[in-house]
């Protein structure tokens, strides 16, 4: 936000600046790093895509069953609120599709996590790949993409596993993955067995955590200390992981060992890619929290930040990420907060669940109303109606407050006229029934900044309201 390279943000803080008008300086900082080429015997993306289309033809059949017949008006899709298929979709599905209920309802979760279908309420829409599905090589992969990243969604957990070794394993599966892609060929479970027992070994290290594992009991050492217990056995948990990865295509697992397919391969080294470059590039946040990676990006221009997201969440599982983002945008730092649902954005599809899940909460709800009507295919500059007028005075006031903190005295005067009144008065009068806490550091810095005496005058008498409580 301090940088004066123009900005081209979604929650339009300021009315945006044609690109042209960056100085030539910053286009000339970098030489354009070449488009790196996968590894020799990647298949074409076209190729890739046309195997992505073969392993999910199932769920985008049931995605356009949806389409049809659980569209607004028709009987609700789901039973629960949750996006699970209520009963009798599945069974009227199977009845269409000559398939069997269990198999309508695994197809539909895939789907779900594809981004190939969406569930508002009682209601299917199809997600925009679907549209795209037959046409668009790049939507199909980027839909492949979206289940990869969320294979751990894709195939039930075992039971008797505590949820901290689970994420554990999780967390340790993209350094076994990278192993298999360098491999090129099959390994032996034995050898990413103890791949993953290193690296959950590391994790705990880093948490300076004591390997307790259940069921266990402390033995007292020469000390008399307690000594750490061994922790539980990973293997139930590597065999859940790479049976996931199998289900979803990335690898094929059997008689011992796992193989990378041709798409896990090609998606393994677009994540490896986008690492290394987040690392190269000035910025180099893969290894920072949620909230010190948005601070970093604060920065950057637009595709320079949708990088450093992409480099940042290709590190992590979604799941985790995901979590994380929302967390850092409950914080205090406005800016932080509309920085972590565009990196929201960058997640797509198997963020929803989460964004909607926040809607209730007031400090979040018009920024999660904003990405859930872009993520149905509201035109951006559109999504604002999806806001009530109390909603949007709020954001008004929120995203003042980040251009108060980390922006210039210009750029928060320019920020009226992004207000949905059409007049100061109004503004004013609605910006005080609002109850956004930082009403009144905003409207006193407003009052600083405006070079018309008369509006700062009556900006400063409502932030002397607000503060007096009147």
């Amino acid at each position: 936000m301090t940088s004066r390279i123009p900005r081209d943000s979604r929650l339009r803080l300021v009315r945006p600046r044609p690109l042209a008008a960056a100085p030539r300086a910053v286009n000339q900082r970098r030489p354009r790093r070449p488009a790196p080429r996968p590894p020799e015997g990647t298949p074409a993306p076209a190729e890739l895509a046309r195997t992505a289309r073969t392993r999910l033809a199932g769920p985008v059949r049931v995605a356009r069953w949806a389409d049809t017949a659980l569209g607004p008006g028709s009987d609700s899709a789901t039973a629960d609120g949750k996006a699970t298929l209520s009963e009798a979709s599945a069974e009227r599905a199977a009845a269409d599709l000559g398939l069997s209920a269990a198999q309508v309802c695994a197809d539909w979760d895939t789907a779900r996590l594809a981004g190939l279908v969406e569930v508002h309420g009682d209601s299917a829409r199809p997600g925009w790949r679907l549209r795209a599905w037959d046409r668009d090589d790049s939507a199909v992969l980027r839909g492949w993409v979206a289940l990869f990243d969320a294979w751990s969604l894709a195939y039930p957990e075992p039971g008797g596993h505590e949820a901290a070794e689970v994420a554990e394993v999780v967390s340790a599966m993209p350094q076994v993955l990278s192993f298999l892609q360098l491999s090129a060929g099959p390994v032996p479970v034995e050898q990413l067995l103890d791949l993953l027992q290193q690296r959950v070994t590391e994790l705990r290290t880093e948490r300076c955590e004591v390997p307790y594992g259940p069921g266990t009991e402390r033995s007292t050492g020469p000390s008399g200390l307690a000594a750490p217990a061994a922790p539980a056995p990973l293997a139930p948990l590597l065999d859940w992981a790479l049976r996931a990865l199998a289900s979803v295509g990335a690898l094929t697992y059997g008689e011992g060992q796992a193989t990378l397919t041709s798409l896990g391969s090609w998606a393994v080294w677009v994540k490896l890619e986008q690492i290394c470059v987040a690392a190269q590039s000035p910025a180099g946040n893969i290894e920072q929290s949620a909230e010190d990676m948005l601070r970093g990006c604060a920065q950057l221009r637009p595709n320079a930040a949708r990088a450093e997201y992409r480099a940042w969440l290709a590190a992590r599982p979604v799941g985790s990420a995901v979590t994380e983002l929302i967390e850092a945008a409950r914080g205090e730092d406005a800016l932080s907060r509309g920085l972590a649902f565009e990196a929201l954005r960058v997640v797509g599809a198997p963020a929803e669940p989460e964004v909607r899940a926040v809607v209730d909460e007031p400090a979040l709800r018009p920024y999660a109303l904003l990405w859930l009507a872009e993520h149905d295919g509201v035109d951006p500059e559109d999504a604002h109606e999806a806001l009530t007028r109390e909603e949007a005075t709020w954001l008004w006031v929120d995203t003042a407050a980040a251009v108060a903190d980390h922006g210039e005295a210009p750029m928060l005067v320019r920020h009226l006229e992004s207000a949905v009144q059409p007049t100061v008065p109004q503004l004013l009068d609605e910006v005080r029934a609002v109850g956004h806490p930082r009403t009144v550091q905003v409207l006193v810095a407003l009052a600083a900044a405006h070079p018309d005496p008369a509006l700062a005058k009556a900006v400063r008498r409502a932030a002397f309201q607000v503060h007096t409580g009147g």
